[in-house]
């Protein structure tokens, strides 16, 4: 059947570890932080909790559907236990299988999410999938395009030659090896892309600068082709610029504690996509990508908080006067 968003990803799956001693030690402006154990002995921790069928391209799937959009996933994963047992998850959550690879002697991708306090370290490991193109019986309106490994690079520029034949909306939300490829590699993608996300430490390193001004670093995101450039910054909020010009909006205020951030990008960049896809401005639209996110960090796990349209709508009709948009 033909999908209005398809995403293009790795999947895994998630083992968080809750630490109990651990430190975080940060230089004078609280950036480069590291996560610090002892070296060398036992490190004692609360407790581990698996989270099947994770991953930035299953989040936004997850999303996605949860808002009324017809979604599906292109994903790959090995024929081992893990591999079952993802793809039971996925049908449990209403996404579509017919683009999920079976590899057959090969394993299915499993990460490790150091959590301490409400931040999280994750060790990632992605297995060497042959990727191959899936035939769609209809080209989808929106590919959404998120974490691929180095050996990807072929496929990717594959992505963005379909992207361009069929006149479809591409969303790019790059992942640690996609960003470590560089954009001269992915300049095709690039400049395919409709609407493109990351965090305000990756646009600096997509970029190749030191650079803190939040207006340059757009304007050199959309210099690489997107036509809106979206640069989250954690408790800082989201900023974004298109033809109209620069736009921020605020961390929606946290209900709680938070219990975990994992998956809080995933969750304001695919919301965002969504709504826009249902033809939502975009300054409106990434108010309720941050209202997702605001749910999703309650939660252990990108998908447990994700909420529905009719859910979004109700914690946007209660919002804080202080959250909307302004120019910058």
């Amino acid at each position: 059947m033909p999908y209005d968003f398809v995403s293009f990803g790795d999947i895994t799956t998630d083992c968080f570890i809750k630490l109990k001693e651990a430190r975080v030690n940060c230089d004078i402006n609280d950036g480069s932080c590291m996560l610090c154990v002892r070296f060398g002995q036992k490190i004692p921790y609360e407790n581990a909790t698996e989270v099947l069928s994770a991953g930035n391209a299953v989040n936004a799937a997850v999303s996605a559907h949860k808002l009324g959009i017809s979604a599906s996933l292109v994903t790959d994963v090995g024929d081992d236990a893990n591999g079952i047992n993802c793809l039971q998850a996925l049908e449990s959550r209403g996404i579509p299988t017919e683009f999920v690879r079976i590899h057959k002697g090969m394993k299915t991708n499993y990460h490790y999410v150091l959590q301490y306090e409400a931040e999280r370290t994750i060790l990632i490991k992605h297995e060497k999938y042959p990727y191959a193109f899936p035939a769609f019986s209809k080209p989808p309106k929106w590919i959404y395009l998120t974490s691929l490994p180095l050996h990807a690079l072929e496929y990717q520029i594959e992505i963005a030659k379909y992207v361009r034949e069929n006149n479809i909306h591409l969303a790019f939300q790059p992942g640690t090896y996609q960003i470590e490829l560089g954009a001269k590699s992915l300049v095709s993608i690039y400049r395919a892309t409709e609407i493109f996300f990351c965090n305000k430490e990756e646009s600096q390193k997509i970029l190749e600068t030191s650079e803190s001004d939040i207006k340059r670093l757009l304007e050199g995101i959309r210099a690489l082709g997107p036509k809106i450039a979206v640069i989250t910054d954690g408790r800082n909020g989201a900023t974004f610029a298109d033809d109209s010009g620069f736009w921020f909006a605020p961390m929606y205020p946290d209900q709680a504690p938070p219990v975990s951030r994992t998956g809080a990008g995933d969750a304001t960049s695919s919301t965002m996509t969504s709504y826009i896809a249902k033809g939502m401005p975009p300054q409106e639209a990434l108010l309720y990508g941050l209202i997702n996110s605001a749910s999703v960090v309650q939660h252990t796990g990108a998908q447990a908080g994700l909420l529905s349209d009719d859910e979004i709508r109700n914690w946007y009709s209660k919002r804080p006067e202080a959250f909307r948009v302004t120019t910058l």
